[in-house]
């Protein structure tokens, strides 16, 4: 049987992970800890501005300090109001939850008090004029589209932009993009700031995301021979000094999960090809193409504009669904609920490693979900891990679950 996601969950650890000394180290690491909030109430939900009180939760296994590659699971219910019945479900995402859970979020990654002092962290170097892109995912998008297909939210997207505000940066610098995708009016019509760029490739937004090829190291290789076709990552992972990848939490179909790493498969320029050149018969466990030991979701991610430019890894987990174009359904782990969730790191593959187990604790997935990770950490892009986010936790991946 499936486990609920409820407060006891969220304290038992801090009552047995690792006696002592482990607690004390992870007060030591993130501050005193407060326990016992109270369920926001629907009016406090929608307020503008929330006051909203962090529990943790750490899983009961066996720390090895310091962290390593940290997960940062922040849960807040309240943050999703939809009945999964009448209506779109992104009319029903508070604003003012979702800013709490990013400023959370992001103390906890970095260890800092404020957001003020968080970015700082994750951009050391910023400077006015450097361009911080955000690839969201809008695969199931349409300009004028009005169906409950699971996309991204708008809500995570102006929390994140006003905590970068928040810092110092300045609006202009962040290009939030799909470059595979067309930006819906009811995504792009209720951004908060509109002095950010927001790029598409339909021309629905403020631009089409551009390839010129501008230069040679847009060019992504790819392990596989059948591969020839030349494949460009959008000329603003050139232009941009910083990345942000903003994925969903939602399983597939050719593939078996759709996270961080497929993400980017909406910043290169073409996926189809003739013959057996297409990416997705390689991404496809039951294709007979598909090698375990090489993946396209690799090559994309070990790019330098990829690899080499992301700070942040800020996966949407408000909701969840269970295939590509599904609407979010509840999840029996969240006690009926949609997941409600923001998680926050810096190692691209320990991310994807969470937020796989979490799909296979609500739905299973095949074991071959896991194989690009393990390409991945043999390509030095993160760490790699297979745990129970609702059991034992992980010994390598330092996963943190905050209530607020």
């Amino acid at each position: 049987m499936k486990r609920r996601f409820t407060r006891r969950d969220l304290l038992s650890g801090m009552i047995l992970a690792a006696g002592g000394l482990a607690l004390a180290a992870a007060r030591r690491a993130f501050g005193s800890l407060a326990g016992g909030a109270a369920a926001q109430n629907s009016q406090a939900a929608q307020a503008p501005s929330v006051t909203l009180t962090p529990q943790v939760y750490l899983p009961q296994v066996q720390r090895h300090w310091p962290w390593t590659s940290p997960v940062i699971h922040v849960h807040a219910p309240g943050a999703v109001t939809w009945d999964f019945t009448a209506g779109w479900y992104g009319d029903y995402v508070q604003q003012g939850v979702v800013d709490e859970m990013v400023r959370v979020g992001l103390c906890k990654l970095t260890e800092t008090s404020s957001v003020a002092d968080a970015w700082p962290v994750l951009i050391p170097n910023y400077q006015p004029g450097q361009k911080i892109a955000v690839k969201v995912n809008l695969n199931n998008a349409s300009c004028s589209d009005t169906d409950n297909s699971i996309d991204a939210d708008i809500e995570t997207v102006n929390a994140l932009i006003g905590s970068l505000i928040e810092s110092g940066v300045n609006e202009s610098d962040v290009w939030v993009y799909d470059a595979q995708r067309p930006m819906p009016a009811r995504f792009y019509n209720r951004r908060t700031y509109k002095n950010a760029r927001y790029f598409d490739n339909a021309g629905c937004a403020d631009e089409q995301a551009p390839f010129n090829h501008i230069d040679p190291s847009l060019r992504v290789t790819f392990t596989n021979p059948a591969l020839v076709l030349q494949r460009w990552l959008t000329d603003l992972l050139f232009q941009a000094t910083y990345l942000i990848n903003v994925p969903l939490l939602k399983k597939h179909g050719l593939h078996p999960v759709t996270l961080g790493f497929k993400n980017h498969f909406g910043s290169l320029s073409s996926l189809g090809g003739s013959g057996n050149d297409n990416p997705h018969f390689y991404i496809n466990p039951g294709d007979s193409r598909y090698q375990a030991t090489s993946s396209p979701l690799v090559d994309i991610n070990a790019n330098p504009h990829v690899a080499g430019k992301t700070v942040l890894i800020l996966a949407d987990g408000l909701l969840g669904a269970h295939t590509v174009s599904a609407a979010p359904m509840p999840w029996e782990t969240f006690g009926g609920e949609p997941p409600q969730s923001l998680l926050l790191s810096r190692d691209p593959v320990a991310m994807d490693c969470v937020l796989c187990d979490l799909l296979r604790a609500e739905w299973g997935v095949e074991a071959a979900a896991y194989d690009y990770l393990k390409v991945a950490e043999k390509r030095g892009l993160g760490l790699f891990e297979r745990g129970e986010p609702w059991g034992s936790g992980y010994s390598r991946i330092s996963y943190l679950r905050v209530r607020i």
